[in-house]
């Protein structure tokens, strides 16, 4: 009877001493966890001021009188879409600028680009598998005031 109650507490001292190893490593790997977590904090707290910085840096770009946009000069088509696009608040889609600008279909991705590649800033969006293309508000505000693309009755009766 002694020899089993001495091997029950050799091997209740083996499982004492694997939970206290247990327990050791669950420890450090809680304080692992928690140095992670401040870590983590404090990068949060970082990217929110420079959140800050970016939203002061916009404001003050907007504030700053907006230089003139160099625009190269379109062709028939482009100037098209363009007044197409220009004479809308709500962005269109491909198919509806080629209806309203009486241009084929497929003319109208590669006109957009062209477009948006002389300097026109346009704002696409996706919406139920769809592109749609609006010009900037604040661009076309500064072609009602200073017609940057030099729009004029006689450029559409050539």
């Amino acid at each position: 009877m002694d020899k089993v109650d001495e091997r029950i507490g050799v091997e209740l001292g083996k499982v004492r001493q694997a939970l206290e190893e247990h327990l050791s490593a669950i420890n450090e790997n809680t304080l692992e966890i928690q140095s992670l977590f401040d870590y983590i904090q404090e990068v949060e707290v970082k990217l929110e001021k420079l959140s800050q910085r970016l939203d002061q840096l916009q404001i003050a770009a907007n504030n700053c009188s907006p230089s003139k946009p160099i625009i190269s000069p379109l062709n028939q088509t482009e100037k098209k879409v363009f007044l197409t696009l220009y004479t809308e608040e709500m962005p269109l889609s491909y198919r509806e600028i080629a209806g309203r600008a009486q241009v084929s279909l497929s003319v109208v991705p590669e006109c957009v680009s062209s477009l948006a590649g002389k300097g026109i800033p346009l704002a696409r969006t996706f919406c139920n598998d769809q592109i749609f293309i609006k010009i900037d508000p604040n661009f076309k505000e500064l072609q009602a005031k200073e017609n940057l693309i030099n729009l004029s009755l006689q450029s559409f009766m050539e």
